[in-house]
């Protein structure tokens, strides 16, 4: 892929077609130490938190990659062209505990620029981020009734806001 840095201020992204039907990678850990996991995700936001560009991600605290996300810094949010979806299928349902994800997926996971956090080398955009806060959902707060519906096992998301270091993209993702 042709990606060239990305200046937060001209990043191009519709957020709700990204998170809601073509997804995006998630990657926390360390590359350099060999110690990460990734996993698919479909719900979270991009915008500006404390005058920082950020994302927010949400983990159940049963997925693996939860975990690295308690022990390390830094995530990166990684989307792909459309024949990646069957990758982002296996990520989504199988658990890196279980082997090696990106191996069977048929992925490269590669150094981020500004971040510990792995990047993909099949990518078409990568927003590299360092955890600057976290909160569990508390379900007393829900204020749609609907919602609770979610969490049939009470396996309530942590949120966790990044602010985005790096973001580097082909040419649809900038204005």
């Amino acid at each position: 892929m042709n990606m060239q840095p990305i200046d937060p201020l001209a990043f191009l992204v519709a957020p709700h077609r990204q998170w809601s039907t073509q997804w995006l990678l998630l990657c926390a850990g360390d590359f350099a130490a060999g110690e990460f996991n990734g996993m698919t995700v479909g719900w979270g936001s991009f915008g500006t938190m404390w005058g920082k560009p950020f994302a927010q991600v949400v983990v159940r605290p049963t997925r693996y990659t939860y975990t690295f996300l308690e022990r390390f810094d830094s995530f990166t949010l990684t989307a792909f062209a459309p024949p990646c979806v069957e990758a982002l299928k296996l990520f989504g349902s199988a658990s890196g505990r279980d082997g090696d994800k990106f191996a069977k997926a048929g992925l490269t996971p590669t150094a981020s620029t500004a971040v510990d956090a792995p990047s993909v080398a099949e990518a078409e955009l990568v927003v590299e981020c360092r955890k600057i806060y976290w909160q569990d959902v508390d379900p007393t707060h829900f204020l749609a009734h609907d919602t609770e519906s979610f969490y049939p096992q009470k396996d309530y998301h942590r949120i966790y806001f990044g602010e985005i270091l790096a973001i580097r993209g082909t040419a649809a993702y900038r204005t």
